[in-house]
């Protein structure tokens, strides 16, 4: 699924057809396209076979079957320390024993760039990341965010073609993990270089990709903009992954102009815009999408549909309210707090057609 016009973008890497089998772990006929340029992350559950992948594109592991390209050349059966491709790890394994500098100057160093050349490139990107402060420091008195910046500047000091990370951020703060995204974004913008990016963080996958991948059980279950991932799944399984907690099965009944009305299984007709004539659909809502009102005229969607609230808890910002009639609807508190939600009150649940999903069933 390629709706975004990524065609004057050149292919960095091919993915073909590629199997692993790692007993527990595996990837199963895996085709994929990255192209030069891009922030693509890999998002998927525990156990999806995110890792596997990010490892074969390094040649940590080869492929059962298929094949890949980097750049247009076959690299299937290159080893790691060929393919120039940079890691930026989980748990930043920098080398305690080393300065911050000396860190990021070591893949520079073991390539036998002059002493000169490799100064001047230490102390850019330990300007750019904001780290040079801490230049003649050790790993062990730093935190878990500028062991982080270190790695990530170490990792892009060798100019690598494509940097993987993996999950660069998921042992940080949540204040620090916000700062770090921005800091990536900066990065790729700065350099330009392919990031290819596997997390099961659904917000680091909203804010950070041009394009995501979503896999489940070793399969590549959908490509897209993260527009189209988060807001129109492909099927149930991605749907209720993605957070889309209004999911109902429906028979379309008319379409007029590319409006459909589907008649849902709690027995409501649902509006939405779909190409579909007739049949039977799924019908995908995201509760973020829904407007509570106490009246029916405050808002202009089409669609309203009357319900008891049952539940009302905090979840951050959001309430997480449910409506005796299956909706569930997220509005911020400062919302609630002003209409005086309470469980018990009757409320109209609105939801414009444009924000319903339909797919076939």
């Amino acid at each position: 699924m390629y709706s975004e016009d990524h065609g004057t973008l050149k292919k960095m890497i091919h993915i073909e057809n590629i199997s692993k089998d790692l007993g527990e772990f595996f990837l199963r006929d895996v085709t994929l396209d990255i192209k030069e340029g891009e922030y693509f992350v890999i998002l998927g559950p525990t156990g999806a076979g995110k890792t596997i992948l990010l490892e074969s594109i390094a040649g940590i592991y080869r492929p059962d079957s298929g094949k890949i390209l980097l750049d247009n050349s076959d690299i299937t059966d290159v080893p790691p320390w060929e393919r120039n491709i940079g890691m930026v790890y989980q748990d930043y394994t920098l080398f305690p024993f080393l300065t911050v500098a000396e860190n990021i100057g070591f893949g520079l160093k073991s390539r036998k760039i002059g002493k000169g050349e490799t100064r001047r490139k230490v102390d850019e990107l330990a300007n750019l990341l904001g780290v040079s402060h801490l230049s003649h420091r050790y790993p062990a008195t730093l935190s878990g965010g500028e062991q982080q910046k270190v790695a990530i500047a170490r990792a892009i000091a060798i100019e690598p073609r494509v940097l993987r990370l993996a999950p660069p951020l998921s042992a940080l703060d949540s204040r620090t993990r916000d700062y770090l995204r921005e800091e990536l974004k900066r990065v790729k913008e700065e350099f330009g270089i392919t990031m290819v990016h596997v997390t099961h963080d659904q917000t680091e996958a909203l804010v950070l990709a041009d394009r995501i991948a979503v896999m489940m059980q070793g399969r590549i279950m959908q490509v897209g903009t993260p527009n189209e991932i988060f807001n129109k799944p492909l099927n149930n399984d991605l749907a209720d992954f993605v957070g889309v907690e209004n999911i109902w099965g429906g028979i379309v009944r008319n379409n007029e102009n590319g409006i459909v009305a589907i008649e849902v299984e709690t027995g409501d007709t649902i509006f939405a815009v779909s190409e579909y004539q007739d049949g039977a659909v799924k019908v995908f809502l995201r509760p973020e999408e829904i407007i509570l009102s106490e009246h029916k005229e405050d808002s202009s969607a089409r669609n309203a549909i009357k319900g008891r609230i049952n539940e009302l808890q905090d979840i951050g910002p959001l309430t997480h309210i449910k409506l005796d009639v299956g909706l569930i609807a997220h509005i911020t508190k400062q919302s609630r707090e002003s209409i005086g939600l309470q469980k018990g009150n009757e409320v109209y649940a609105m939801f414009k057609e444009t924000s319903v999903h339909v797919v076939r069933e």
